[in-house]
């Protein structure tokens, strides 16, 4: 399989390039050149099989002619050593369920766990082969809260691979500070002076920097990398599979009559649903949930994209302001905002609606969201038809904005006990400005 850039100036690329460079020359995102469709008897026996089994068969169509089949089963399988439950949490009015799709079961308890874990083995499979040359792969990686935690604990002891974890200093909830920032090993935690954007353009920048690359092998483990984004579509055909045996067993189906909202920051995990969806899932619609930064919601309104600083709010994973793989599903869609709009629609939420739904859904259910979960909750609810059944991501545990979830529900959130293990290490991060020839000075000084 070739992969081609969003920008159409680089060259066709492998799935080992795409995977080891992260971004493309000309700073492009990487596409698979074509999405192949599951067979109909997969989704015949969807419902018959195990988590391990559907990712298996997701990933051989995105993987399987670059990655023989005995590695790439054992890549699956090592990623998904966790279950992925299905939660009714309401019934709305004239539907047939609001269903919570409970992401936060992996080792950091947030949905990236899947994506970074997968990354770091495929990762691992090619530097272990021909691609690295004896030289270590070195990963940069800007985090917003979740994907730093994910990325670091899924590498973390990787031979051959050091992490860089860039963070906004103060933007990230306390646990998941301690979870990329006590380490040690071979990860390194950078606080920089400034929003996640500025950490994301940090990142791009090194890519770009002819210097820099020619001194370093660097990569990337945000959603702007192929094995990052692409294995997060195993949780919407998980998903379907449970929805379709709950449907079967009541005599009913839900072909036709299934939405997904997703809370929505960089847009990685709801652009993998859509490939889903062009695989042969049959989810009707999507709903995009946004915090207060909306300017893809701002897009689906008035098909202009105009991207801004990212404001801060409780919901912090999804405070960003200029989503990367708005640039894929613009490309998956032709350019073409009426086609993108037939499958999308969208949401926003100050935080006093954020923290109103967290209330409310407890009160009424005594389900705890956190505060994107709220997101994809009360947009779910918001936008659901008559018979239509839907499932919203709840994408971390609440345990991991602690303080803010106490705050609204008033109560004492439990943190489990993986969690109270992070925050008893040592902090360990590099302050850092976020002028660009900071990080170059600081990575030119490594050995890795």
């Amino acid at each position: 399989m070739k992969y081609y850039s969003t920008n159409g100036k680089a060259p066709l690329a492998t799935l080992e390039k795409a995977v080891v460079k992260g971004l493309a020359e000309d700073k492009g995102l990487y596409m698979p050149e074509r999405i192949k469709p599951l067979p109909k008897v997969f989704f015949d026996e969807i419902q018959n099989m195990t988590l391990q089994e559907i990712a298996f068969h997701v990933a051989d169509c995105f993987f399987g002619e670059d990655v023989d089949a005995e590695s790439l089963h054992r890549i699956v399988y090592d990623t998904l050593s966790f279950d992925i439950p299905l939660v009714k949490v309401s019934p709305p009015k004239g539907g047939q369920g609001v269903f919570a799709l409970e992401l936060f079961h992996g080792p950091t308890l947030a949905f990236k766990d899947v994506g970074a874990r997968f990354m770091a083995r495929l990762l691992q499979y090619f530097v272990n082969g021909k691609s690295s040359n004896g030289k270590c792969v070195n990963v940069l990686v800007a985090t917003s809260g979740d994907t730093g935690s994910a990325v670091a604990n899924g590498f973390l002891g990787v031979e051959g691979i050091h992490v860089y974890v860039l963070y906004p200093k103060g933007k990230v909830s306390p646990i998941q500070e301690c979870q990329f920032t006590t380490l040690g090993q071979n990860i390194t935690a950078i606080e920089v002076d400034g929003v996640f954007d500025d950490c994301q353009a940090l990142v791009k920048s090194a890519f770009m920097d002819v210097e820099l690359n020619a001194r370093m092998q660097l990569t990337s483990a945000n959603s702007i990398n192929v094995a990052r984004f692409l294995p997060q579509s195993f949780y919407y055909f998980w998903a379907y599979a449970q929805l379709k045996k709950q449907q079967m067993a009541n005599g009913q189906m839900v072909n036709g009559k299934l939405v997904c909202c997703v809370p929505s920051g960089n847009f990685g995990n709801i652009c993998s649903a859509l490939f889903g969806k062009r695989m042969g899932l049959p989810i009707s619609r999507f709903i995009a949930a946004n915090n207060a930064n909306d300017i893809f919601y701002k897009y689906l309104q008035t098909g202009q994209y105009n991207p801004k600083p990212s404001v801060q709010t409780i919901a912090n994973a999804m405070d960003v302001g200029d989503p990367s793989n708005y640039a894929r599903i613009l490309d998956l869609y032709g350019k073409s905002h009426k086609a993108i709009c037939r499958d999308i629609s969208g949401a926003t939420y100050s935080d006093e609606q954020i923290a109103e739904t967290m209330r409310q859904c407890l009160a009424e259910t005594g389900y705890q969201l956190d505060p994107h979960g709220a997101c994809g909750y009360r947009a779910l609810q918001e936008g659901l038809r008559e018979g239509e059944v839907g499932f919203f991501l709840e994408t971390a545990h609440p345990a991991k904005f602690k303080q803010v979830v106490d705050d609204i529900c008033g109560k004492d959130v439990a943190i489990p006990e993986r969690l109270q293990a992070f925050t008893k290490g040592t902090k360990q991060s590099i302050p850092m400005s976020k002028d660009f020839d900071s990080l170059k000075a600081f990575l030119k000084a490594q050995t890795h």
